[in-house]
């Protein structure tokens, strides 16, 4: 129940922190690094922390030599190890468990799991690093100039249509003035790509080298002879592991006592890394693409016109070529993530108000205008405006 209290935090952090309604100033691949996978590697870290789910993550036996809490500490702090040479042998006849025999063979040391909930949680801050950045360099200017026009609008038409208005002479002023705006965006959906693939070397870094191969290994597992396989799992996240503690004796010659530890962490370990390796993958195609996808935007006009005419389907073609021709590709990315926050019918009111705008040719000011504030797309306090208007007319009269 702790746990299951513990998760829940978490996913209503999650739910009071992003589906609030904010401003959308990405696509979904870049919500799935900051938003899901942060998440689930932040749950991680909380489950395999979590004592009352496995009991004790280590417990050693021994000749009794050793108390069994000095030889737990002792193999948890340290290290234990198993010999690879005897995995896939028969347990109970040939071997005692998977990876343990004769000592006298090269061993595979296991140390890894005292680190696992500090990765996991240092991999939930990596995931959610580019998203900072771009969150810092956008500087709330979609949220700014969206402020009263996102979802379903409670406006009169009169207003939806000089809210429109101000925000479409605001672009008009500001066009070609976009492209750093962009270039922050197109930096930041690089470092996604950048972060998910050094994450997949790191982790294999991490577990000796094991990882780049292990969703592959456990799928050609389970396809092999029952008889004939040894589980990749528990070759790299062994349960049953052998450590080995030396202490002086009654004549001070050093005495060597070997103990087996089962790793109960491990059952929750190779559960982990088997669904991080295949979302991992998932996230670094998708991430890919995604890439591809801008890579094409930016340097093919014909996929701009292509992506604006699906959003802003009550367009003729020809004035949506018009516009891509006119305009940068930092103002139709302002343009694409607009179309993303605001509903079909105000979205195509917005564009039919910016394209005629642009074609009147209205001056450019020679500097760069601020983004419309809050208070210019939707007053705060509009009674307050309205009894100052009452308050002039009645000192007319007066007067």
């Amino acid at each position: 129940m702790a746990v299951f209290g513990l998760v829940s935090a978490v996913a209503g952090f999650v739910k009071v922190r992003y589906l609030h309604d904010k401003a959308i100033i990405d696509n979904i691949v870049f919500r799935c690094h900051y938003r899901i996978t942060s998440a689930i590697l932040f749950a991680c870290c909380i489950i395999v922390t979590a004592n009352n789910l496995i009991g004790d993550p280590i417990s050693c036996i021994n000749d009794g030599a050793i108390p069994g809490h000095v030889i737990n500490t002792y193999c948890w702090i340290t290290y234990t190890f198993t010999l690879p040479g005897q995995h896939g042998r028969k347990m109970g006849t040939e071997v005692a468990h998977s990876g343990l025999g004769n000592d006298n063979q090269e061993r595979t040391y296991h140390s890894y799991y005292q680190w696992v909930p500090f990765m996991l949680f240092f991999q939930g801050l990596l995931f959610y690093v580019p998203h900072w950045i771009w969150k810092n360099w956008e500087e709330g200017r979609m949220r700014m100039i969206t402020e009263g026009m996102r979802g379903v609008s409670a406006a009169s038409p009169v207003e939806r249509k000089a809210r429109h208005e101000r925000l479409a002479q605001y672009l008009v002023d500001s066009v070609n003035t976009h492209n750093t705006y962009s270039f922050g965006y197109f930096i930041c959906e690089a470092l996604n790509f950048i972060n998910v693939v050094g994450n997949i070397f790191f982790v294999d870094k991490f577990l000796g080298g094991t990882f780049l191969t292990y969703g592959s290994d456990v799928l050609k597992f389970s396809n092999m002879n029952q008889e004939n396989r040894s589980d990749p799992m528990i070759e790299i996240f062994p349960r049953v592991t052998k450590c080995t503690f030396h202490k002086y004796g009654a004549s001070g010659s050093i005495q060597k006592h070997d103990a087996l530890c089962v790793l109960a962490l491990n059952i929750l370990n190779e559960k982990i890394y088997i669904f991080l390796w295949f979302w991992f993958i998932a996230l670094a195609v998708a991430s890919g693409l995604a890439i591809i996808y801008s890579a094409a935007i930016v340097m093919m006009p014909t996929t701009r016109e292509a992506v604006l005419k699906r959003r802003f389907r009550k367009s003729a073609p020809a004035d949506v070529c018009n516009l891509i021709r006119r305009v940068q590709i930092g103002d139709f990315l302002l343009l694409h993530l607009l179309g993303q926050n605001l509903n079909v019918t105000s979205y195509g009111e917005f564009m039919h108000t910016f394209i005629n705008l642009l074609e009147e040719g209205q001056p450019m000011s020679g500097d760069t205008p601020s983004a419309p504030s809050t208070l210019e797309m939707a007053p705060m306090y509009p009674a307050i405006e309205k009894y100052d208007k009452e308050k002039e007319i009645i000192s007319l009269i007066l007067c």
